[in-house]
């Protein structure tokens, strides 16, 4: 049983499945109460943070490594990848007996390296190689074809496209009358497998492709006609922040999503907060994003089925304070000011005492001028109860003649100062 995307791709997810069946686990799809209350429908997770590896990458990783001639897997394999995809790599040479070499950015958080040595164990050596993900794809392109073994990307090939669409076999069998589907989008491996299967054997179903604004590659290709190379994306949800979708993966996609969404970072960062809070469920912030877009479609959504793609739940918990900061300051609740106080006796503590409101508190405060520390320049940094109260702020620093900056609307300043 084939699936025909256009005329010259054909994807075999039915052997693919076959071959997963005993290494990955079948996730669940979970029906959430919380959500489903929220946008009068019923909302269904695929819990893919539940994974071996706890991200769906394992599925496309073993399924390519697996469908190998034995000869050619002897020689070795070798990846490129801070994240997810070498988890699900590492994984996949243990399962295999397989000598990996997984290239990793200089950069790369130490616990990223240990997960991946943790699941590849002896059967993978991990190589620390340049500044950027990109320099250390070409390192270990050129180590793969000096070594002449195998290299296994992280999402353009027809393997790894098969293996990752099996999601969409296990959604299929546990629900099968689907409105929606959010899918999040990063080289568009996921949203390229899910969505070829869901055109043959649910073309009913709205497919919605996710990416956050800081990484908008596919969205960008698809505007386009073709694969874009983007000069700079941020990075913050580093699972699908790549700078350029694949040829493969964006061939298929641009027949099968029905919608391409981005989402921003701070609604990213507030989604990872409430599923964590309310429903005791942790994600990356990659995983956050199907959830993060129902708002978006709150009115086109009511009374439908609704399934999510929680893609994956390895965050590292360093992130937190950036995660509520980033979350905060999107939701109008943390405000950065530069404000010149007058030069006279009591300046601070009249802005303490009138200018903030009762529930307003300073979270932050430096002088930016050390030798003078009455007067001059200071960053501060006011988190409120409510959006709403930050009017009435505004109103009380004109009041009061406070000489500010407000760092939030400057972007070069914020990043600069904050």
């Amino acid at each position: 049983m084939h699936s025909a995307v256009n005329n010259k791709i054909e994807l075999d997810f039915v052997s693919a499945h076959h071959r997963l069946k005993k290494v990955v686990n079948r996730t669940p799809l979970t029906y959430n109460h919380s959500l489903s209350k929220k946008y009068q429908c019923n909302v269904y997770l695929k819990r893919e943070d539940l994974q071996v590896v706890r991200s769906y990458k394992l599925r496309g990783a073993y399924n390519m490594m697996s469908s190998l001639p034995a000869e050619q897997l002897q020689k070795g394999v070798v990846c490129a990848s801070a994240g997810n995809h070498a988890q699900g790599f590492a994984f996949s040479c243990k399962k295999l007996n397989a000598k990996g070499v997984v290239f990793m950015p200089v950069i790369t958080p130490r616990q990223k390296i240990t997960q991946t040595k943790m699941f590849g164990e002896d059967f993978i050596e991990v190589k620390l190689v340049g500044d950027t993900f990109d320099d250390c794809a070409v390192a270990a392109k050129k180590y793969t074809e000096e070594n002449q073994m195998i290299f296994i990307p992280p999402f353009d090939d027809l393997r790894i496209i098969e293996g990752q669409g099996t999601v969409a076999i296990e959604i299929l069998e546990d629900q099968s009358a689907i409105d929606y589907l959010f899918v999040p989008v990063g080289g568009g491996g996921l949203s390229a497998g899910v969505g070829s299967y869901f055109k043959t054997y649910s073309p009913k179903t709205k497919i919605v492709g996710l990416e956050p604004e800081g990484a908008p590659s596919m969205f960008e290709a698809l505007k386009a006609g073709h694969p874009v190379l983007l000069d700079s994306i941020d990075r913050f949800v580093d699972g699908a922040a790549v700078k350029r979708v694949g040829d493969i993966t964006f061939s298929i996609c641009k027949e099968v999503l029905d919608d391409m969404h981005l989402v921003a970072e701070g609604k990213v960062c507030s989604t990872i907060l409430k599923l964590y809070n309310e429903d005791a469920i942790v994600v990356e912030p990659a995983g956050a994003l199907s959830v993060a877009a129902l708002d978006d479609y709150a009115e086109e959504i009511k009374g439908k089925n609704i399934v999510c793609i929680i893609s994956g739940s390895n965050n590292d918990i360093d992130r937190m304070p950036e995660i509520k900061e980033r979350s905060l300051q999107y939701e109008g609740l943390k405000h950065y000011f530069l404000v010149n106080f007058a030069q006279r006796p009591g300046a601070l503590k009249e802005f303490v005492n009138h200018v903030l409101g009762p529930n307003d508190d300073i979270t932050r405060f430096e002088y930016m001028q050390k030798t003078n520390k009455e007067s001059g320049p200071a960053l501060i940094g006011v988190e409120l109860k409510s959006r709403d109260d930050y009017d009435q702020l505004l109103i009380k620093m004109k009041k009061y003649h406070i000489n500010y900056t407000e760092l939030n609307k400057n972007d070069t300043l914020f990043g600069y100062v904050v």
